[in-house]
Formats: structure tokens, C-alpha cells, sequence
């Protein structure tokens, strides 16, 4: 069948068994019980306890059961409790992380709930728009919100803003007439649920209602696209797998190892427990989650509301910015950009009162105009109010003394309107009629082409003269300089008469002048591109406005350049996936483009192997910003749909605090790093004290109980300080290649070393305790290796030393502090050494176990130094 916008009146009522009287009683309940309700439709969520359930469908987590089990079986209830409370704080932890309620389909609903008048049985109602089906006729007039999809088939000057669905700035003049194909921004016969009219009046036939509507296909993508898990999440999923099965591994061949040398089974079981809990980091999610969680606070400071933990991270490593225009790059606000009067082209800030053509040419402006600028705020048509605004600026319109402004509305009750013929958009012109000092005088504003036609003089610096070939050719090639930069241009004529204002009255003119016009870029927005493009990052456009607009938004902001192409949504129609994958380097501009458009674009990227970071403010754009690793939407002229759809939101609408939020994002990940190399180097080296006492037949190094204490108190603490380091000249480098592994061969060269390090000295201070007994053994190791873990803080701030690091990261040593008072606790204390199983030490024991905990980072810090001074 044909589109409906390619269906004239007879075809529409005909296909839907519909009268333009409305649908009979009758009729109504059969097509709800056929269509349903006209809502949108919700996805099924898992509950909290579900949730919370999966937490523990992870190896790792499998591993430390399995340990907390074996430890009740060997009547070490101290260590099996610890273990089990871990688990539920971690599950605690990531349940609180999943549970970030999905209102986007909540908000699409709430948008296409408004009541709606329409004709049934030959009368008018006001129905709640859930009871709207298809062949319904409704009557629409300025402020109504559509509720459904619906074919025009009456109009007088309506005037949709469909800039929340199709990216348009503008309103968009409506007509009913048939058209032979068109993308959905062209289709000026159809009007759409979730948009909103500003103008005139109008009759439709409702099309297409709920799941079936363009704002229900839009809640379909929505519950189609999946949630992507950021790159540090499937590294570390990564990690934990490979882990896992190395401890399983390596506990399976100690505890062989042990019953092959006569161990009893319970003892042999003490050390594979001790083993697991030795290679586990149990506190590095929470770490993660903490240090992300940091991250959000300051980026709120700086306007950036994350709304997901991981986004943080994934902000770090993004490689491609796809934005929209209007009110993302642009303010969304129509602005006059040029006056064009007496063959001259003028800045509007320097137009003056004491010129006639410009006190003509404002005059026109003012009273062929039906909006006013109210305690600071536009009221009416964009366009018009924005030559109010210009108007405001002119010199000489304040009062030089009182500094009162003659406003518009004064003008008007000076100049009262006596006629007028409101603006078509067939004829494309609007004109008024007023008495100017005792003359009539018609003022007529409109396109260029049209009005230029009807002009016979042309207003001068001299005066008026009659118009000739060489001014319209002038003219027109201003008018074509002006749409070739994106602007949109206006024409204004007038004429002395005494003739009543009607259609047939619009000719005759003395032409007045040009006035270009554009949605200007917003101001940071220049240097935020360039910012991004020195860190590595492509910045898109993708807009519902016009190619030519669009590009030259484009060139004045510094993303589209030479030899960049636009392309619209109608042409990206035509590509295949393969011609796209290949040209998606070179596409900097996407214009005219469909919701379905913006999730291909996202997910082309993707598969070039970028991180995609999408931002919007309207209702399309939502779908795009679930589907990218990144949606980012504005806080201020930002949809309800598209906050709950993104998972960043700007306080302040703008497109720099992005750049702000990825610096923050790159510092973050850099931070985690860090972090985790050190929490894994110290693991590490308890393994490999483990390992070696197994195979030299000694007593175990520490017990379980002591090792969940370290990777859980005194790891935390250095780790979560390393989190809020403030970062080195991350911004001078491109992003992180997001497949590239965390652990690469520098980290886990330099965790090897490290741990080594550490494992050199606790062995050795294990060494010193064994001359007094096994328990004095444990003792120490778990006391060096704990002290030692803290000032290895230190060293995994970054790679350079602290002489080049500073003294910046003040909670590095709060951390170390708080560590070694709670090691004073465990090692001191009655009730400290009953619980961690720790033995009374002399001075010399502690003097062992202070210095053999300091050299490790005083080696460290050592060869950073000389390396840093000889180069």
C-alpha cells in the first residue's frame, strides 16, 4: 500500500472505513479491541532480588564459597564469617549499582498522554489521549501536544515544533497536500505524536496510535537496544575468568602436593584456602565501584551528572563525539546574523536611528511582526522574536538619560496595526498595514524570490529609485552568499496606499532590504571541538536540519573540513553496511536523518572499533543515546526521554563540559589502573609466600582471616587514595585503543617486579620470626607484608617518583596513617591478636618487620629517581 502521506482524502477514509463526521460508538470499541490503548508499552525488569541473585553468578565469587565452606569444615568460623560478610557487602554493592531505574519509556509515556479533542458520531469530545484509535478525526489548535500520528486534512497557517523528534529547529508549516516520497522531517502532511503545535488550526485523521506510532517505534528501539558493558568491565570480566581458573589450577596442585606429602586432609585444605583468598582481590569491585563513584561527585561539581558508574570510566577512552546541532553545537535560538540595506551588508549592531533606510527597515521589522521579547523570554515565532531582539540592541532605542527602552510595544501603539494578511506558505509573505505620520503604509516581510518580484523602487541611501536588473542580480547573489553559509534570509519591502490591504494589494513594493538569520554556535562550543580533536577525538554532526545549514555550522565550529562529506538521511538510505563501514571516516555532517539513521551511524562506528559517545536533547535522539557506549544528553533544553535515555546529562548545556567530563574519564581509568597494579602486585606476592612455603614443607605465611584483613582494610585504603590522584597531561595523548588489554606486557612486567619485591622481604622477615617459632613466622610475614602494602601506595600513585609526583594527593598519606594505626590495633590489642591470630613481638622483631616492609618502596622510588635524572 502507499505511505498514508502519499494518499489523498478519498484514499485515507476509504483504507481506515472512516468519515470525516468521526467514527461511530460502534466502531471506536472495535478498533480498541483490535489496536489497544493508544500508550506505549513497557519491558519486564528484574526484580531487586533478582539482582541481587545474579551477583553471585561470578567464578570468583564461586571460589570464595567454596573457601568459606572448607573453613567451617575446619572449624575456623572467624574466617568462613569474614568470607560470607565480604560476599554480601560486594553483592550489596553491585546491586546497588544495577538497580538505576530505566524511565525512558516512563517519560515517552507521560509525553503522549495529554487530552485530545475529536469528532465521534458527528460531535466534538475531549477524550484522554489513550482513547484515541486509528480513524479517529482530531481538531488541533496552537499549544495541543499529538497524541497519535495523523494525516492532515484540513489547515489554516499550522505550524508544528517537531524539533524534539526530527532535530528541526524551526516550526514546520503544514499543508494537506499529497506528496510522492519524502524522508519523515519533509512529510509537512503528517503530524506526529510527542510534537507540539505553535501556530494555527488544523483537522487529522489519526494513522497510527501507541507501539505503532513514530514515538512508539522510537520506545521499540529503546527496549531493543541493548545496555553495552563499558571497556573496563569486560577487561576486568576477562581478568576474573583467566584468574579464576589459575587459582582452581594452582590450589588443585598445592592441595595434591600437600596430601602427596602426608598432609592431613584439613590442614591440606587450610592452605588451598589460604591460596584462594591470597589471589583474590576481594576488594577491588568495590574499589571500582568507589573510586567511580568519586569521580561522579567532581564531574557534578563541573556540571556533568553521570547517572551510571561506568560511564565514568567509558567517558575516558571515547574516540567519537556524535552530537546533535540544534541546541548541543547550537543555542537553539534563532539569532539575525547580517543586515543586507543599500547594496551593503551590515552588522545589526551597527545599525542606526539616525539613518532613514535603517530606521525604514526597523520599522518593518517591528510591525510586520507578531511576536515580543517578555521580562527577558521570546514570545512567538523564533524568527520573528529574534528581530525583536535585534531591534533591543540598536543605539539609540534607550532613552539616554532614564534608560528606558521604546519597545515593540510602544512602536505598535504609536504605528497601530489597522490591517494585515498573515503569513502562507503558499504566497511565503506576511503583511500589515499602518498609518506612518498621516500616509498608509503596508510593510510586507517574506522569501527573497517572492518578494523581490513584486518590487518595482528600491530604497537607497539617496532615497527611492526604480529597481533594476543589476540591483535584483546583486540582491540574489547576497541572498545566495547568505544560504550558502547555512543562514536563513528574509526580505522587507513596503509601499504608500491608500488601497486596503488584501492578496491582490501585495505588489508595487519599494524594496527595503535583507535579513539573514541562523541557530549561532554555541561559544565554547569552537574550542571544545578543537579541544577534542588535540585529544584524539571525532566530533559528528548528526542533525534533522538541512545539509547546507548543518555544514556550515559545521565549518564555523571546525568540524567539517576540507575534503569532509555530508551526507543526508535519503543518501545514507542508499548505502549498504559495507559502503558505509568505508566511508564513515570521511562523513563528518549528517543531515535529514531518521532516529533509525542516528543507531546506524552509532553502531557503524562501533564497529570500527570506537568508542561512541552520543549527544541530544529531543525525543530522537534517545534511542542513539541507549545504543551508544556513551549518551549524553542536555539538562536545560533537554526531553524527559532523553535524560532517562543517556547516561550522562549536562547541568549546563554545554558541549565543553564534555571535554571536562572525558579529561575526568581518562584520569579515572589511569587511576583504576593504577589501583588495581597495586592491589594485584601485593596479591601476588602473597601468593608466591604461599607457593613457597607449600613447597619447602613450612607452616603457612598467614591465614585466611589475616589476607582477607589486608586485601580488605589496609589494601582499600591506599587503593581508594590512589583513586582521586589528579591526573598528568592526560589530554595530550589519544584515546586508549578500547580492545588493547588493561594488563598489557609493561603492566604485568612491573606487577611481577613489584610483587617480587614484596615477596623477597616478607620471605625474609618470615625468616627472622622462624628463629623464634612458626607463630612468631606468621606473625611477622603478615605484618611486613601489611606495612609494606601501605607504603606501596606510594609507588602506584603513577610511574614517576615522588619527587617529580609532588606531595598533591594529601589522602596517600592519610591512607598510610589510618593503615598503620589499624595495624597497631590488630598487633597491640588483646582482643586484635585473639581475632587475627597474632603473636606479642620484641623491639627487634618489630624493628625487622619495620624495615624489611620500607625497602621495597624506598628501591622503588630509588630507581625512579636516577632514572628520571639521567634522562
Amino acid at each position: 500500500m502507499k505511505d498514508w502521506y502519499q494518499m489523498n482524502e478519498e484514499e485515507l477514509l476509504k483504507y481506515l472505513d472512516a468519515s470525516r463526521d468521526g467514527l461511530s460508538s460502534k466502531q471506536v470499541q472495535e478498533r480498541i479491541n483490535k489496536y489497544g490503548e493508544n500508550k506505549l508499552e513497557e519491558s519486564k525488569k528484574d526484580s531487586i532480588f533478582m539482582i541481587f541473585i545474579k551477583q553471585f553468578a561470578d567464578l570468583l565469587v564461586v571460589i570464595l564459597l567454596i573457601a568459606a565452606i572448607i573453613s567451617l569444615f575446619t572449624k575456623d568460623v572467624k574466617s568462613a564469617g569474614v568470607i560470607i560478610a565480604v560476599l554480601i557487602l560486594n553483592a550489596t554493592l553491585g546491586t546497588w549499582q544495577s538497580v538505576v531505574a530505566n524511565k525512558s519509556l516512563d517519560a515517552l509515556k507521560a509525553m503522549s498522554s495529554p487530552h485530545v479533542k475529536v469528532k465521534r458520531d458527528g460531535n466534538i469530545h475531549q477524550l484522554a489521549s489513550k482513547e484515541i484509535v486509528p480513524g479517529d478525526v482530531v481538531l488541533l489548535e496552537a499549544g495541543d501536544m499529538i497524541c497519535a500520528d495523523a494525516r492532515l486534512i484540513d489547515e489554516a497557517s499550522l505550524q508544528v515544533n517537531e524539533s524534539a523528534l526530527t532535530g528541526e529547529s524551526l516550526p514546520i508549516d503544514k499543508k494537506v497536500d499529497v506528496i510522492s516520497k519524502a524522508s519523515l522531517a519533509d512529510r509537512v502532511n503528517m503530524v506526529y505524536s510527542g510534537t507540539l503545535v505553535t501556530a494555527g488550526r488544523g483537522e487529522a485523521i489519526v494513522v497510527a496510535t501507541g507501539m505503532q506510532s513514530e514515538l512508539g517505534k522510537i520506545a521499540t528501539l529503546m527496549n531493543d537496544t541493548k545496555a553495552k558493558r563499558t571497556p573496563l568491565q569486560k577487561t576486568i570480566d576477562r581478568f576474573s575468568k583467566r584468574l579464576a581458573i589459575g587459582i582452581l589450577l594452582i590450589s588443585a596442585i598445592v592441595l595434591a602436593l600437600q596430601l602427596y606429602r602426608g598432609t592431613p586432609l584439613m590442614e591440606a585444605l587450610l592452605f588451598a584456602v589460604a591460596l584462594a583468598v591470597a589471589a583474590i582481590p576481594e576488594a577491588l569491585g568495590s574499589i571500582i565501584t568507589i573510586v567511580q563513584a568519586m569521580g561522579m561527585r567532581k564531574m557534578a561539581e563541573e556540571q556533568a551528572i553521570v547517572k551510571e558508574l561506568s560511564a565514568v570510566e567509558t567517558l575516558g577512552s571515547v574516540s567519537v563525539i556524535c552530537s546533535d546541532k540544534t541546541g548541543t553545537l547550537t543555542q537553539n535560538k534563532m539569532t539575525v546574523a547580517d543586515v543586507y540595506l543599500d547594496h551593503e551588508r551590515i552588522d545589526p549592531n551597527n545599525l542606526s536611528l539616525e539613518k532613514k533606510i535603517h530606521r525604514r527597515f526597523l520599522y518593518a521589522c517591528v510591525l510586520a511582526n507578531d511576536a515580543s521579547i517578555v521580562e527577558g523570554e521570546g514570545i512567538g515565532d523564533p524568527t520573528e522574536y529574534a528581530l525583536i531582539d535585534m531591534y533591543h540592541h540598536v543605539k539609540g532605542i534607550r532613552h539616554p538619560q532614564s534608560g528606558n527602552l521604546l519597545s515593540e510595544g510602544m512602536v505598535r501603539d504609536l504605528l497601530p496595526r489597522i490591517d494585515e494578511v498573515p503569513f502562507d506558505s503558499e504566497r511565503k509573505l506576511m503583511s500589515t498595514r499602518h498609518n506612518m505620520k498621516g500616509k498608509m503604509t503596508i510593510f510586507t516581510k517574506g522569501a527573497v524570490d517572492v518578494l523581490l518580484n513584486r518590487c518595482k523602487s528600491i530604497l537607497t541611501s539617496e532615497g527611492v529609485r526604480a529597481i533594476t536588473k543589476e540591483d535584483i542580480e546583486t540582491i540574489m547573489k547576497m541572498n545566495h552568499s547568505f544560504s550558502n553559509d547555512g543562514l536563513r534570509v528574509l526580505a522587507f519591502a513596503y509601499k504608500e496606499s491608500e488601497e486596503k490591504l488584501t492578496l491582490s494589494s501585495e505588489n508595487g513594493y519599494t524594496f527595503i532590504g535583507l535579513v539573514s538569520l541562523i541557530d549561532p554556535p554555541r561559544h565554547s562550543a569552537l574550542e571544545a571541538v578543537a579541544q577534542a580533536k588535540a585529544a584524539g577525538i571525532r566530533t559528528v554532526m548528526i542533525t534533522g536540519d538541512h545539509k547546507d545549514t548543518a555544514v556550515a555550522i559545521g565549518k564555523k565550529i571546525g568540524l567539517f573540513s576540507e575534503g569532509d562529506k555530508a551526507v543526508t538521511g535519503e543518501e545514507l538510505d542508499e548505502m549498504s553496511d559495507e559502503t558505509l563501514a568505508r566511508e564513515i571516516a570521511t562523513i563528518s555532517v549528517y543531515a535529514r536523518v531518521s532516529p533509525q539513521h542516528k543507531i546506524r551511524i552509532v553502531e557503524a562506528w562501533q564497529k570500527s572499533g570506537q568508542i561512541v559517545s552520543m549527544t541530544g536533547d529531543g525525543v530522537n535522539d534517545a534511542p542513539a543515546l541507549k545504543k551508544a557506549d556513551i549518551g549524553v544528553a542536555m539538562g536545560i533544553t533537554g526531553t524527559e526521554v532523553s535524560k532517562d535515555a543517556a547516561s550522562m546529562i549536562l547541568a549546563d548545556d554545554h558541549f565543553a563540559t564534555i571535554i571536562k567530563a572525558v579529561r575526568n574519564g581518562r584520569v579515572i581509568y589511569d587511576n583504576i589502573k593504577n589501583a588495581i597494579l597495586f592491589l594485584l602486585s601485593g596479591n601476588l606476592s602473597a601468593i608466591l609466600c604461599v607457593l613457597m612455603t607449600s613447597l619447602l614443607s613450612l607452616p603457612l605465611p598467614f591465614y585466611a582471616v589475616q589476607l582477607l584483613f589486608i586485601n580488605l582494610v589496609t589494601d582499600s585504603l591506599p587503593a581508594l587514595a590512589i583513586g582521586v590522584e589528579p591526573g598528568h597531561e592526560v589530554m595530550n595523548r589519544k584515546p586508549r585503543d578500547p580492545h588493547a588489554s588493561l594488563m598489557d606486557k609493561v603492566f604485568i612486567k612491573t606487577m611481577i617486579i613489584q610483587a617480587l619485591l614484596l615477596f623477597v622481604f616478607v620471605m625474609s622477615s618470615y625468616y627472622v620470626g622462624l628463629s623464634s617459632s612458626f607463630a612468631h613466622a606468621s606473625s611477622m610475614a603478615f605484618l611486613t607484608l601489611t606495612l609494606a602494602r601501605l607504603f606501596h601506595g606510594l609507588n602506584s600513585r603513577g610511574k614517576e617518583s615522588l619527587y617529580r609526583l609532588g606531595l598533591k594527593n594529601k589522602y596517600c598519606f592519610y591512607a598510610i596513617g589510618v593503615g598503620i594505626v589499624l595495624v597497631l590495633g590488630v598487633s597491640l590489642t588483646d582482643y586484635g591478636r585473639m581475632l587475627f591470630k597474632v603473636e606479642r613481638l620484641s623491639y627487634m622483631q618489630w624493628g625487622a618487620v619495620i624495615l624489611f616492609a620500607l625497602l621495597p618502596t624506598i628501591l622503588i622510588q630509588l630507581y625512579r629517581f636516577i632514572k628520571e635524572y639521567q634522562s
